[in-house]
């Protein structure tokens, strides 16, 4: 069932709002997938707050017209899912994590904060830890100086006591 002109402009206008919050969004082909494994990628991607709505292109289009995304409209062909989010990663990592899964899912371009990437490059940018991953692992680096001088005096301590008794 085709769109009037009405619904077309209030699909646009709620994808570009999407676009206009995002720092990523990744296109890939969905030909052949079958509707229960559809509905399990929009799951994870709910889950990981994704942003993923299959749409026609002409309206994909229009929604990046003038944003620092407008480079993936030459991509914008053929039975497209749109994966946008907000976080740099999430959205390049539940659907190549999916398309590793399942071969019916092909990933076809990415934009990241303005930079159009290929296939490998969105690989690339699923491959980075998440931001609360990274985030932990900081602060078990700035913590490692002070937790190891704690255990330090600790020993000194005890030894200390030893000694003394």
């Amino acid at each position: 069932m085709s769109l009037n002109l009405n619904d077309k402009k209030a699909v646009v206008a709620e994808v570009s709002a999407k676009v206009a919050t995002a720092q990523t969004i990744v296109v890939a082909e969905y030909r052949g997938i079958q509707v229960g494994h559809l509905t399990q990628l929009r799951a994870k991607a709910r889950a990981q707050g994704v942003y993923m709505r299959v749409l026609k292109n002409t309206l994909a289009r229009r929604a990046v017209e003038g944003t620092p995304f407008a480079g993936l409209a030459s991509e914008m062909t053929g039975p497209l899912i749109y994966s946008i989010s907000e976080d740099a990663v999430a959205a390049a990592k539940v659907v190549y994590d999916f398309a590793k899964t399942n071969d019916k899912l092909v990933v076809k371009a990415g934009n990241y904060a303005g930079k159009s990437l290929d296939k490998a490059g969105v690989a690339a940018l699923a491959s980075i830890p998440s931001r609360e991953v990274l985030i932990a692992q900081l602060l078990g680096v700035m913590q490692a100086p002070v937790s190891g001088f704690a255990r330090a005096l600790a020993a000194l301590a005890a030894k200390k006591e030893a000694e003394g008794a």
